[in-house]
């Protein structure tokens, strides 16, 4: 959408009468201001200056002590220019606003590295030297909970009035009773161009399951994810509810995953992946091959929260292994069955915690490691993989911080600043929360121990 497209729009909806301009950092948070209408018109011209520190704040929105970039910038200022993603209305606020997103750059006008979109933005730039466009679909899964609670419970259904105590893996019921709230999201995300498709009750209660349709733009696709999360918490305080994006909000339901499917063509949009059969072609597997290579030292990208280890927990159904197989949900990398014209790889390991533009950035980054360097995986598995002895991703937020940093592949898929950002970024939240002890620790050691 051009700047003229927006004044255009803009102009057609008198009712608004401000907007926000926002970045994504790089918990996935969009940050940015709340702009009167003539104000945000003329920055559509000029940009958004914001410092570039803004992007590596912590998940409180604090700044990182000795930040590396504060200390060789000065804590300078960016450009903030906009994505060209169409402006979405925000009709969940008491007054009707808008939403714009855009992405930094430096004074000179080069894309920032620590920008997380601009991570993903040159990952496609590489697949398009090559003469391939990744086509992607992601599932996100999240819980409806009730906002009156200092912890989480599950919401009362609109219906019967009662507590949601029970699991209810695909009930049509529970679609039914929420169905209100459903309809504002799929409205919602119609009017801003989110192509969402089917919805599911998940496994635990008041959790639900949102699949989007495969785009053949995976920037699309990411900002498609952030809206989403976004719409989603906004709808849900309009009903009197709130949603979660916790990968793990209650220590004995199911955890809240981040599934991408993705598949490769050509310039003439032919499946790369499809070799006429289940197992697909040489590159499929070359794709593989470099998931299973970088899948460990990625893994702060796909569990980037100290919650995120609690989903990531043996026997909690989510994938800790590093493996894959052939219409096996319980590996990490899994190969679907069905139409072979539609051969794809599901990437089942990121929760829906996880910043949308780093878990595309690491999945394709990894696969096109794969693709160049001509990596064979391991023969697929067969079975449960949770009973099976397979390497495995770090089991707790320390040890994924010191893999990101160490990472021998980290920095063929993302720049420099963006990894130290992140690492500091990372670090400084370890440490805070190891700075607290529950109360469930004080009534098992306190007198016992």
């Amino acid at each position: 959408m051009t700047t003229t497209n927006i004044r255009q729009w803009l102009q057609e909806r008198p009712e608004i009468e401000s907007v926000f301009a926002c970045v994504c950092d790089l918990n996935g948070a969009m940050r940015g201001k709340r702009l009167p209408i003539e104000k945000a018109k003329s920055i559509m011209d000029d940009g958004l200056r914001l410092p570039l520190s803004v992007l590596s704040v912590d998940i409180w929105g604090e700044d990182i002590e000795n930040n590396e970039l504060v200390f060789e910038t000065g804590d300078s200022d960016g450009i903030c220019e906009h994505t060209g993603r169409p402006i979405v209305m925000v009709n969940w606020t008491s007054r009707p606003s808008a939403l714009v997103m855009f992405w930094m750059h430096t004074e000179d006008g080069s894309p920032f590295p620590g920008d997380p979109r601009h991570a993903l933005s040159n990952i496609v730039q590489r697949y398009k030297a090559r003469g391939l466009t990744p086509v992607v679909a992601t599932e996100l899964e999240f819980y409806l909970c009730d906002p009156r609670e200092a912890q989480p419970r599950p919401p009362c259904s609109p219906v019967t009035g009662k507590r949601l105590d029970s699991d209810g893996a695909l009930s049509l019921d529970e679609l039914e009773h929420f169905d209100e709230f459903l309809n504002d999201v799929y409205d919602a995300c119609h009017e801003q161009g989110i192509p969402a498709d089917a919805a599911i009750s998940e496994n635990g209660a008041g959790q639900f399951e949102i699949n989007m349709v495969h785009v053949a733009d995976p920037l699309q696709a990411a900002d498609d994810a952030v809206l989403f999360k976004r719409l989603v918490r906004g709808i849900a305080r309009k009903h009197g509810m709130a949603a979660t994006f916790m990968a793990k909000p209650y220590g004995d339901r199911s955890g809240s995953g981040f599934h991408v499917h993705f598949s490769l063509v050509d310039e003439n949009g032919v499946n790369l992946f499809d070799n006429g059969g289940n197992t697909g072609t040489p590159l499929l597997l070359n794709a593989v091959g470099g998931l299973l290579e970088t899948m460990h030292e990625n893994t702060l990208t796909f569990a980037p929260h100290q919650n995120s280890y609690r989903r990531l927990l043996p026997g909690t159904h989510a994938p800790t292994g590093i493996s894959w197989g052939y219409e096996n949900r319980t590996a990490a990398i899994r190969i679907p069955g069905g139409n072979h014209k539609a051969r794809r790889i599901e990437h089942r390991v990121a929760g829906a915690d996880a910043n949308p533009y780093l878990v595309l950035g690491s999945i394709l980054g990894g696969a096109l490691i794969g693709i160049e360097q001509g990596i064979a995986p391991c023969p697929p598995i067969d079975g449960d993989a949770y009973s099976q002895k397979l390497d495995h991703l770090p089991l707790d937020w320390a040890t994924a911080i010191q893999a990101f940093r160490r990472g021998r592949h980290v920095q063929d898929i993302f720049s420099r600043r963006l990894q130290t950002m992140l690492v500091e970024c990372k670090m400084q939240e370890l440490k805070r929360f190891t700075r607290y002890v529950t109360d469930f620790e004080y009534d098992a050691y306190l007198e016992s121990v």
